[in-house]
């Protein structure tokens, strides 16, 4: 058999051969009747070194595997990716801040937004700006109910902490858009306690996913899409290319219109051809560029400056937000008596999370997807009248598609699956009440 380096991989050598292989030397050179029992001496130095020797083996295993984006692990992986030009990226600080409505008029909800922006203290002239943070849930506010905390998150990352007490205030853009409805209320905003502490890096899985998926090319739609997922805040991109400006090898595929293209004629350098980047998006960074003193860089600014260097001359690109949808189930679960239906209910919203959660931009959510996804979770014995639905995109995120926007809730009939455009991206909370599962035994 051969150990080492093969065709297959690395074929490790384990300690049972080493030790056959040290007592047929040991033979060979002392003769048949030496004594290499666990008792005598020659027998002990021979098992001691081949434990060495086993360990020194699994240090070529591991070396051998470190040199590959799919098998590294840890330091190894980094060294792959500072070689590709692609360094792993680094925590952002979280924390949690109060927020104190004032002036608030009787019987009116004050909405604070998902992803507000909130800001450090102004800096003196000629100290670094402002760090920006942004909410990572919506807080309701009344007069009653005056006080909520909410989780938030650094929009850049880094390891520098935050003192308590220093989030006091909201991005005046921001405000101006989203809470210009507020009549003279007065929204104020701290954070008890300092944001630090050791930051986690990203981990191996997600940074392995985006070393193997590094294009090796340019001047295409992957390696376009690609630069696009390297912004940190994105989740997914979808190039669309109906001209082929992007890549001239595929212009005729599929998309050739003989009575309207020259066949034999490829793009021409220097004539001006458009392709399409639609963005989903998902983190504390905004979509648009705030201006000002405290200007915070949005993420279609920062996908707009990736692309760039990968297209080819005469090919403009365009940066278009894509639409998240909510989608959501209704459904009669029967389930098995000896499992909980709390329990049973929480695993499947679960498994619809995590298996819409895979759904890339333009993906439909399919009936039959959804419909495994709830039988194959455990205890449950039937599915009886299964809807699916379409809820209007999330707020701040609208988009021109083939789908028409609606504003309500749209419920699909038994059997029928739920239609993307190519702009938009379906999402599944776990705690919507907009899900209703109504479990029984």
């Amino acid at each position: 058999m051969t150990y080492g380096v093969t065709d297959e991989g690395f074929v490790l050598k384990g300690i049972d051969q080493l030790l056959a292989e040290s007592r047929a030397r040991a033979k060979t050179v002392f003769g048949d009747d030496v004594d290499l029992g666990p008792a005598g001496p020659l027998g002990k130095i021979l098992e001691v070194v081949a434990a060495e020797d086993s360990e020194l083996w699994k240090r070529l295993e591991d070396l051998f595997y470190a040199q590959f984006p799919a098998t590294a692990t840890g330091a190894a992986l980094d060294l792959l990716g500072d070689d590709a030009g692609l360094p792993r990226r680094d925590g952002r600080r979280t924390g949690q801040v109060v927020l104190t409505l004032g002036n608030a008029a009787p019987n009116r909800p004050y909405v604070v937004p998902e992803g507000t922006l909130l800001l450090t203290a102004a800096p003196p002239a000629g100290s670094p700006p402002a760090r920006a943070f942004a909410t990572e849930q919506p807080a309701v506010l009344t007069l009653a109910a005056p006080k909520a905390t909410v989780n938030v998150r650094a929009v850049e990352a880094g390891e520098d902490a935050v003192a308590a007490e220093a989030i006091t205030r909201i991005h005046p853009e921001h405000a101006r858009e989203y809470l210009a409805d507020w009549d003279g209320a007065l929204l104020t905003l701290s954070n008890p306690a300092p944001f630090s502490g050791p930051l986690p890096r990203e981990d191996d899985a997600a940074y392995r996913s985006r070393l193997i998926a590094l294009p090796h090319a340019l001047w295409t739609t992957d390696s376009v899409r690609q630069a696009a997922l390297r912004i940190e805040d994105v989740v997914d991109a979808r190039v669309t290319d109906e001209l082929g400006g992007l890549d001239v090898s595929q212009v005729f595929f599929d998309g050739f219109d003989f009575g309207e293209r020259v066949f034999s004629a490829e793009r021409r350098i220097g004539e001006p051809y458009f392709a399409e980047v639609a963005v989903a998006h998902r983190g504390p960074r905004p979509w648009l560029s705030t201006s000002g003193p405290d200007a915070v860089v949005g993420v279609r600014d920062l996908v707009a400056a990736a692309v760039e260097r990968v297209r080819p001359i005469g090919v403009h690109v365009n940066v278009v937000e894509a639409d998240h949808i909510e989608v959501a189930v209704r459904a009669e679960i029967v389930v098995d008596p000896r499992f909980a239906p709390a329990a049973v209910e929480t695993g499947i919203r679960a498994r619809l999370a995590h298996d819409i959660g895979r759904l890339r931009l333009g993906d439909d959510v399919l009936y039959a997807r959804v419909m495994c996804a709830l039988v194959a979770e455990p205890g449950v014995t039937d599915v009886r009248n299964l809807h699916l639905r379409r809820c209007p995109p999330a707020f701040g995120r609208f988009g021109f598609g083939t789908v028409p926007y609606q504003t309500e809730v749209l419920e699909a009939a038994v059997g029928e699956s739920l239609a993307m455009g190519l702009t938009e991206m379906a999402l599944f909370t776990r705690d919507s009440d907009l899900t209703g599962i109504e479990v029984v035994t």
